[in-house]
Order: C-alpha cells, then sequence, then structure tokens
C-alpha cells in the first residue's frame, strides 16, 4: 500500500496518520509544500492520497501565499479521484476535495478549537467505514471553515459548531473536517503558530485555551480513525510494486 501526503505547513503535519502507515510498514511518500516541493506528477505510485489542514483556505491565492496552489491541488485532486484512488481531506483538505468537485467552502457557523464531540448521522451509522466511531465520539478540531457539498455528497457526522464533520463524496472519497489525527506533539505545534488566532477566538463558545488543548488525551480518536483506514484499505486495489 501506496500512501502519499500533502502537507500544506509544518504544524499541520500527519501526525498519529504517519504512525498508523508506519505501523502496517505501508510505503510513505510526502509533498511538503512549505519547503516548496512540487505537487506529484504521477499517481502510478499512489493508492491512498492523503491531503492534510493548513490555515489557508481553497481560495487563497498564490500572491498571498506562494507555496499554496490551490487550483493545482484541486487538479490533481480531481485527477486521484477519476484514477479511483482513495482520498482522504482533513479540514482544508476536505474543503479542498469539494471544491475540487464543484462544492465551494463555506464558512462554519462557528469556530472550532479543541476537542469537542462528533454525532454520526443515520448514514454514518449505517456506514461500515464508521463503524468503530459509535454514535458520538470526542474528536479533535481547528477550523473556521467547513466542505462544500456536492449533490452526491453525504454528511456522515455533524457536530454542535459545525453541521460537516465528516462527509463522504464517493465509494472512496472522505472529507473530515475535524482532526483524529492529533497528537500532543502536533497540538503543541499547532499552539505555537496560532497565538494571535486563540487570543482572538477566545470567548467562543467551541474554543479551548491552550492549557486544555495540552491536557487532552487523543489516544482513543486515533485508534478510531486506524480503523476507518484499515477499513478503507481493504476496499483499495492496490498499484504493483
Amino acid at each position: 500500500m501506496k500512501v502519499h501526503f500533502i502537507i500544506h505547513e509544518a504544524f499541520e503535519g500527519p501526525g498519529a496518520l504517519a504512525l498508523w502507515a508506519l505501523h502496517h510498514g505501508y510505503t510513505s511518500t510526502v509533498t511538503r509544500l512549505y519547503e516548496h516541493d512540487p505537487l506529484s506528477s504521477s499517481l502510478d505510485k499512489i493508492d491512498m492520497l492523503i491531503v492534510m489542514g493548513g490555515p489557508q483556505s481553497p481560495a487563497t491565492t498564490r500572491e498571498e501565499c506562494p507555496h499554496f496552489d490551490s487550483l493545482a491541488e484541486q487538479a490533481l485532486i480531481r485527477e486521484a479521484i477519476a484514477a479511483g484512488k482513495a482520498v482522504l481531506g482533513i479540514c482544508l483538505g476536505a474543503q479542498l476535495i469539494g471544491a475540487a468537485l464543484g462544492a465551494p467552502y463555506e464558512r462554519s457557523p462557528e469556530p472550532e478549537i479543541g476537542k469537542y464531540p462528533i454525532t454520526l448521522t443515520e448514514a454514518g451509522r449505517r456506514s461500515a467505514n464508521l463503524s468503530a466511531f459509535g454514535s458520538r465520539l470526542e474528536v479533535g478540531h481547528w477550523h473556521n471553515d467547513m466542505p462544500g457539498l456536492t449533490p452526491q455528497a453525504t454528511i456522515l457526522a455533524t457536530s454542535a459548531g459545525c453541521p460537516r464533520q465528516i462527509v463522504q463524496y464517493a465509494p472512496l472519497v472522505f472529507g473530515f473536517q475535524c482532526h483524529l489525527e492529533f497528537t500532543r506533539d502536533l497540538v503543541e505545534l499547532l499552539i505555537d503558530a496560532s497565538q494571535m488566532e486563540l487570543r482572538q477566538l477566545a470567548d467562543r463558545s467551541f474554543v479551548q485555551p491552550p492549557e486544555t488543548l495540552r491536557a487532552h488525551d487523543y489516544r482513543d480518536m486515533n485508534a478510531r480513525m486506524f480503523a476507518f483506514l484499515d477499513c478503507l484499505v481493504s476496499q483499495i486495489s492496490p498499484t504493483q510494486p
């Protein structure tokens, strides 16, 4: 199994997702856009494309962020979907999937930063991919926006602050607005990079202070995400070596 990560910023890395791939002995490759790595020009050696989060939005321009080319990423996502690859978007990655399929991102009703519960919809509870999640699960959050919905999209989970937490766009294509990949180390990087944002949003209903973010145990949600990924992998026809 060959997993490829697109990482927009050093403080929004794959976290526990990288540990999952390492544990299974999967081949992992990485495009670090913040180091000006070029996007992959071929999908031949990719079975699963994972697009991580970032402070950008799908509308962010090259002038605003020179290392981020939203349209190029959207084109790669469309190519991966057309080729039958598994595609998983986290936060910004989820919004880019929606945009790539013609569904512009939108502002979330509430910003969410911290660990809060998501609730599975009826479709989510029926989904074999989310069978390890139960009907309600505490997960990580760090966002202001949410992914757009195509006519074919199915919402699998919601939260009190955001109605689009997990969206399935196609059998092998999922957008997670929430962050089940968080680890304490990754959250520490986010805190360090987001001091002004945390101060500005401190009075919002679904924003937790740094000391609370640091105190959370993220291992249970990591394990549930691993179960989701294992189920997704079981549906993929891997490329040949």
